[in-house]
C-alpha cells in the first residue's frame, strides 16, 4: 500500500470581505485562478471570519462584553476578566469566540449565525460553479483544556464527513479499537492554519489529497454533531468553580441537617 499524501495550501487574492460581498463568488475566483487547479475531492477550509463579516455580524468594540453575555448560555469558569463559557452553538472557549482580531479598527465579530448551514452555503454555490464534489469546512480558533495555546477546529461542515469511525475495526496488531474516532475535520482544519497564518490575509487553504472524505451529498452532519456538552460533559465546571459550588451545597446540606 502506497504512502498517503496530502497537500494543503492557502489561496491568494481574496480582498477584505464586507457585509455586501458574495462570499462564494470571492472564493470561486480565487480559486478558479490558483495554479494548482481544482479537483474531485478537494476541500476548502474558511476561516469564520471572513463568513463572519460576510454574514454583517460584526458590532462596535463598545458592545463586546455585552455581546459575549448574549453568546453565552453557560459560565464554565472566570479568571480575572476572561471569561470561559458556552456559547449558544454549544462551543466552550474563551469570550464565547466574540474577537477583534482581524477586524477594522473599533469593531468586533461575532461567530456566524449557523456554520454548518453557511457550510453548506458555501458548499451547494461551488460545486454548482466548478461542477466537482468538494467539501467546505468553516473553522475558528480555540484554546484547549489543560493545553497551551490555541489552534484551528471545525465550527462548521458541509459535503464532507467530520470524523472517520474506526470503532469494530482492528488495529495493525490485530486487536479491536474500541474508542478511536478521529475528528478528521478538526485535523484537516488545524492543518489549514498552519498555510493560512492568522495576519498574511489568506483565509480560505485547500485540502487535496483526502478525497474519501468528501460525500456526494452537501446536506451531511456537520460540526455541530461534534459538540459534547449537556449530559456527556465530563468537565461542565473549572476546577475553582466546581470547589465552590460544591462548598455551596455541602454548607447547605450541613445547615438543612442541623436545622
Amino acid at each position: 500500500m502506497s504512502a498517503r499524501r496530502m497537500q494543503v495550501w492557502a489561496l491568494d487574492g481574496i480582498p477584505e470581505v464586507t457585509g455586501d460581498d458574495d462570499l462564494a463568488q470571492l472564493i470561486g475566483d480565487a480559486w478558479a485562478a490558483d495554479a494548482d487547479g481544482i479537483r474531485d475531492g478537494d476541500i476548502l477550509v474558511v476561516t469564520s471570519k471572513i463568513v463572519s463579516k460576510a454574514e454583517g455580524r460584526m458590532l462596535p468594540a463598545s458592545d463586546r462584553e455585552d455581546a459575549i453575555t448574549a453568546e453565552t448560555v453557560r459560565v464554565v469558569a472566570t479568571r480575572g476578566t476572561t471569561r470561559i463559557v458556552e456559547s449558544r452553538l454549544g462551543i466552550v472557549g474563551a469570550a464565547a469566540g466574540v474577537d477583534a482580531s482581524n477586524t477594522p479598527e473599533g469593531t468586533v465579530l461575532l461567530l456566524p449565525v449557523d456554520p454548518d448551514a453557511s457550510a453548506r452555503a458555501l458548499c451547494a454555490a461551488l460545486r454548482e460553479r466548478f461542477g466537482v464534489p468538494l467539501g467546505v469546512i468553516v473553522s475558528d480558533t480555540l484554546g484547549r483544556a489543560w493545553r497551551l495555546g490555541q489552534t484551528d477546529i471545525a465550527i462548521g461542515a458541509a459535503g464532507v464527513q467530520v470524523v472517520d469511525d474506526l470503532r469494530g475495526e482492528t488495529d495493525a496488531q490485530g486487536r479491536p479499537l474500541l474508542v478511536t474516532v478521529p475528528v478528521v475535520a478538526d485535523e484537516m482544519a488545524a492543518a489549514s492554519d498552519l498555510v493560512k497564518g492568522k495576519a498574511t490575509g489568506r483565509p480560505v487553504a485547500v485540502v487535496r489529497g483526502m478525497a474519501e472524505y468528501v460525500t456526494p451529498e452537501v446536506d451531511t452532519p456537520g460540526a455541530r454533531t461534534l459538540v459534547r456538552t449537556g449530559p456527556a460533559d465530563m468537565f461542565r465546571l473549572g476546577t475553582d468553580e466546581a470547589l465552590a459550588e460544591g462548598y455551596a451545597e455541602g454548607f447547605a446540606a450541613g445547615r438543612a441537617a442541623r436545622d
